[in-house]
């Protein structure tokens, strides 16, 4: 099924940043060069699409919300608006990152000028995949900018922007909700079960919560964490359980294996921590907590989240998640001294 296309407007946690950036642009006070970061599914993109939609409609209402109807708008709709541009890694390159080729081609034919709006919007997603050489190249435009272009850097990952791209742009950071907040909009949005569960997995971001986490991935996810405990319990080798994880996705093993250890350690502090990611298996977390010492929990999960990068440089993610399936068979076999 298709994900439902939300405004910003509903989401009511984005409501106080778009008024602000709408203030900015009615009295022309709005960067030249925005950097929208979050986590994953708390929805930049859409706000940053949308500010786009409302810059480029000449009828927007009083709210900065794009009429839908103007000859902008439909040429929005359409995907051919000549002055809303997009950088991103090419699909079809090996090296998943945003060349110095893609933004000298986009600078070095006057791509900055407006061809029929009053500016040009640039959006570039993810940001964090500029190379070295790309991002060199875009500070020079950041620093000259031409004309009224704006341009709109989006991305999870901002710390892995040179200093020099961040210092030039005005960052809009976009939070993960209250959890009261969040736990709201999904009940308005889906009556599947297990709401709190699911936004626990997707960490706290609504979005996400809602798109990813199905009941087929809760499922896989129920089965890998069966064999986390089997390998705890001695009646699972950690290879072939390793195996088992690689067929879903390293990142996803990464991201639960992170979630498991993260609890084991909460509760090797207090018996019922305020949050837990795992809220439903609390009790299995709390028997091994009892067996693991905290230091070797913390160092198996330094490993699990130096893991990632490791995946990003294309190193073989069997390996990876075979040597953390065996690191943690051999800690969870050492009971903890009373």
């Amino acid at each position: 099924m298709t994900a439902p296309a939300f405004s910003v407007a509903a989401l009511p946690w984005l409501t106080e940043i778009w008024m602000g950036l709408q203030t900015a642009r009615a009295a022309d006070r709005l960067a030249h060069g925005l950097l929208i970061s979050g986590p994953c599914g708390v929805g930049k993109r859409l706000l940053a699409e949308q500010l786009a939609h409302s810059l480029l409609c000449l009828q927007r209402n009083n709210d900065g919300v794009p009429c839908g109807v103007c000859p902008d708008c439909q040429l929005l709709a359409a995907g051919t608006h000549p002055d809303l541009n997009r950088l991103s890694p090419d699909p079809e390159a090996k090296s998943n990152t945003i060349t110095i080729d893609t933004i000298r081609a986009f600078t070095e034919h006057e791509s900055l000028t407006p061809s029929r709006a009053p500016r040009k919007i640039v959006l570039i997603d993810p940001a964090d995949r500029l190379n070295t050489a790309a991002a060199n190249a875009l500070l020079k435009t950041l620093e000259e900018p031409a004309g009224r272009t704006i341009l709109c850097l989006i991305g999870e990952h901002i710390g892995q922007l040179p200093a020099t791209i961040r210092s030039r742009c005005q960052h809009i950071k976009i939070p993960v909700p209250a959890e009261t907040v969040a736990l709201a909009w999904l009940h308005h949005h889906t009556s599947l079960r297990d709401q709190t569960l699911r936004l626990r997995l997707a960490h706290g971001a609504p979005l996400r919560a809602l798109n990813e986490f199905k009941d087929e991935l809760l499922e896989q996810r129920r089965l890998r964490l069966m064999g986390f405990l089997a390998i705890a319990a001695r009646t699972r080798d950690p290879v072939s359980e390793a195996a088992l994880w690689n067929t879903h996705g390293a990142a996803q093993m990464l991201d639960w294996l992170a979630g498991w250890l993260c609890d084991l350690l909460r509760l090797m502090v207090v018996q019922n921590p305020p949050r837990l990611d795992n809220p439903d298996h609390q009790r299995d977390f709390a028997t091994l907590a009892q067996r693991i010492t905290p230091a070797a929990g913390h160092r198996l999960l330094r490993r699990i989240l130096d893991a990632q990068p490791q995946l990003d440089a294309n190193i073989n993610s069997l390996l990876i998640l075979e040597s953390l399936a065996i690191e943690w068979a051999q800690i969870s076999a050492v009971h903890r001294k009373s």
